[in-house]
């Protein structure tokens, strides 16, 4: 039976802590509009950040012992967003701020929980970004932080979710943004090192307020840094593919034009290996199929035969009583 709360109780903190996976849905106000549901899922993205303490101080989930997390309490998130072929999640929180938050068990005891609330988008290059992901925490892609305010905390069953088994994370993004901002890295490098005079103020930029800047005020700003060729850099593909959602509401605003550099991830050594993205082909479904089914037949056949041999015993046992009692 579903319970409701006003805010995330201390036993569920831990549970999303250990989740894998969890769905963003958002959606514009247009009746006409596409309701956007994005799956999210690598590790260290979501954040529960614990009610003020005595102390007035706001801590993460991460890292609390499990005693003080059962007595504890939440009324904020905050996930970092990964880079995308969409924005969709951004623009709609731009619009109008409604969000939800969807956990399920695929392991252990099943439940579904839904956090309710209002967002806020604060995208790579602002100071609250910095705030929450300084460059040795930033993942490479990361684009923004979500926070979210949650007012409404819904729990239910989750009978019918199929268990699953966690395999391993998925690289691919990471690998892909690691060389695109390697590109940004090294042409502004080349930049830097081609220039003879460097003026020092020409790199301050003043980030203007996200409730008031239009895309138009974004693009055409004078401190905007210079790009790499076009199909080269994650800040090129930010501005090729995260302006506009579907319905033309406005993205990422002003991200790609930041001056603030991205990961030099080779000169830090870093590096991922290939995915393993190996599935099951039809034959071993197949073969898995009938070796279940060969499972269930052979305990029939266990089965049966120990009647057998029950009844067979029995009678032999019967027999011997009245073979003696015929001889008295």
């Amino acid at each position: 039976m579903g319970q409701y709360y006003d805010h995330i109780p201390g036993f569920l903190i831990s549970w999303i802590n250990a989740q894998k996976i969890f769905w963003v849905a958002t959606a514009p106000l247009s009746e006409s509009g596409h309701v956007n549901v994005s799956p999210k899922g690598f590790e260290r993205t979501m954040h529960v950040v614990l009610d003020e303490s005595e102390d007035g101080q706001q801590l993460e989930a991460v890292g609390a012992d499990e005693d003080r997390l059962r007595k504890a309490t939440s009324s904020h998130v905050w996930y970092e967003d990964m880079t995308g072929s969409g924005v969709e999640t951004i623009s709609h929180l731009r619009e109008n701020g409604r969000i939800t938050i969807l956990f399920t068990a695929f392991e252990g005891p099943p439940r579904i929980v839904r956090l309710f609330g209002t967002g806020k988008v604060y995208e790579f290059g602002t100071p609250e970004y910095d705030g929450f992901l300084p460059p040795e925490k930033r993942q490479p892609g990361s684009r923004a932080v979500i926070w979210i305010d949650v007012h409404k905390v819904g729990s239910s069953c989750g009978y019918s979710i199929p268990f699953f088994t966690y395999k391993a994370p998925r690289m691919r993004l990471h690998t892909f943004a690691i060389n695109r901002e390697q590109q940004d890295c090294d042409f502004s490098c080349q930049q830097q090192s081609s220039s003879s005079v460097s003026d020092s103020s020409s790199s301050m930029v003043v980030v203007p307020n996200q409730t008031s800047i239009t895309l138009s005020d974004s693009t055409s700003s004078a401190s905007s840094p210079e790009l790499p060729p076009v199909n080269k850099g994650i800040k090129n593909y930010w501005k090729l593919n995260n302006l506009k959602s579907q319905d033309g509401l406005p993205g990422l605003l002003f991200a790609y034009t930041s001056p603030k550099a991205l990961g030099d991830w080779r000169g830090r050594g870093i590096s991922f290996k290939p995915d393993d993205e190996s599935t099951r082909t039809p034959s071993e479904s197949k073969t898995s199929d009938r070796s279940l089914v060969a499972i269930f037949a052979s305990e029939k056949v266990v089965a049966d035969v120990g009647k057998v041999l029950v009844g067979f015993g029995a009678g032999v046992l019967v027999t011997s009583i009245f073979a003696r009692l015929w001889a008295k």
